[in-house]
């Protein structure tokens, strides 16, 4: 290709978190370019939020219906390539299907959809389409983590035994959705966020990592959510036994009143011959714990020989610059960016491009919180788990 990729966005204006971020990841290595956006629900945030971004003024939209039937009716060389959705969780499944509809490749924040049975239906949309689509589980992103993805692959530590997976954040401690916190109002109201609180919201990065890392499905659960801030409609707080279908046993803990902690995401996986652990606000670093020789770090750093070519491959600076959350989430976007070209070019791209989450990991997500709300509900002490 001897252009950038044209990217349109739904959701994600002035004063929105998430919108923002994925900005940057998008620009961050020159590929892409965000050429339209509905970037609100209300219109006058979104022609603002388009003018603060500099679009032109014909391709600031005041609803994302409008836009993508616009943007489809527009010639090859003008046409948008994909569609990045950043909206709250219960406005994800209508304008991925219509975007899938239209011929634009897709990028969704997670969880994919509302629902179990939403996520089935955008598969099939993918699958009849062709179509890629991107499901932004940032960790996934970092070298490191690919690093141990590769090492648990190769069969470093052997057989996986055990694996200990947490995020804990303090941020709910108090009840701010009634004291004007927009992001807490909408993840704490079942109508906007779905059944579930935490789990949903940070739940499901933990029990992607410790699926991506040891390559390993989880087979059945046993589940305690809870509600520790009196008045709260949905968890902000748990845990998970987990039984993995290569015969590993895990335990996966996720808390947003957990004060003080900001976003401690760390998994430990342990195997016959030792065991790695990785954690997210030391995201260049990776041990290696062995059995019967000293510990090793590893540290991220282009270049660096001791490394897979996946995690080299997502490193952009030499050793010792610290690279962090956005540079993984530019990662997923580069990654999902190298695909597309390929793909528009006629080929393929390569296996460390293609290695970013999509709509199967969205679909296990989505069955994990079907899974551990039922699990949390019941007296049975372990409940399968089922797609």
């Amino acid at each position: 290709m001897n252009r950038k990729l044209r990217m349109g966005m739904i959701g994600g204006g002035k004063d929105a978190f998430i919108g923002a971020i994925h900005r940057i990841a998008a620009n961050m290595d020159g590929l892409i370019e965000l050429k339209a956006g509905a970037l609100s629900i209300n219109p006058e945030v979104a022609q603002d939020s388009g003018r603060s971004l500099f679009l032109d003024e014909d391709r600031i939209y005041t609803d994302f219906k409008t836009m993508l039937e616009k943007e489809a009716a527009m010639p090859a060389g003008k046409r948008l390539d994909f569609i990045t959705i950043v909206t709250p969780n219960f406005a994800h499944f209508e304008p991925a299907m219509m975007a899938l509809d239209k011929g634009f490749h897709v990028v969704i924040e997670k969880p994919i959809t509302f629902t179990l049975d939403e996520a089935k239906q955008l598969k099939a949309k993918q699958e009849q389409t062709g179509l890629s689509l991107l499901l932004t589980h940032t960790y996934t992103g970092y070298p490191m983590v690919k690093q141990a993805k590769q090492m648990v692959k190769a069969g470093a530590l052997g057989k996986i035994r055990k694996v200990w997976v947490e995020y804990p954040q303090g941020w709910l401690s108090k009840m701010s959705e009634r004291e004007g916190n927009a992001q807490a109002a909408w993840r704490t109201d079942p109508k906007r966020s779905g059944k579930s609180g935490a789990f949903g919201d940070i739940g499901t990065h933990a029990f992607n990592l410790a699926e991506y890392i040891t390559g390993q499905k989880v087979d059945k659960l046993c589940a305690d959510l809870l509600v520790q801030v009196e008045g709260r409609l949905l968890d902000d707080d748990g845990a998970v036994l987990m039984r993995f279908e290569d015969g590993a046993a895990g335990v996966l803990q996720a808390s947003q009143v957990a004060a003080g902690e900001e976003n401690a995401l760390k998994i430990r996986v342990y195997g016959e011959k030792g065991g790695l652990e990785w954690a997210q606000q030391e995201p260049n670093t990776l041990l290696v714990k062995w059995l019967e020789k000293p510990t090793e770090i590893l540290r991220a750093g282009g270049g660096n020989a001791h490394l897979s070519s996946y995690a080299t491959h997502n490193c952009r600076t030499p050793g010792g610059h610290p690279e962090g959350y956005l540079e993984a989430f530019g990662n997923l976007y580069r990654n999902f960016a190298l695909t597309l070209q390929a793909k528009i070019d006629g080929g393929k791209a390569a296996p460390e491009a293609l290695d970013f989450p999509g709509v199967e990991e969205g679909i296990r997500g989505m069955a994990f919180i079907d899974t551990v709300v039922k699990s949390s509900a019941s007296d049975q002490k372990w409940t399968k788990f089922e797609i």
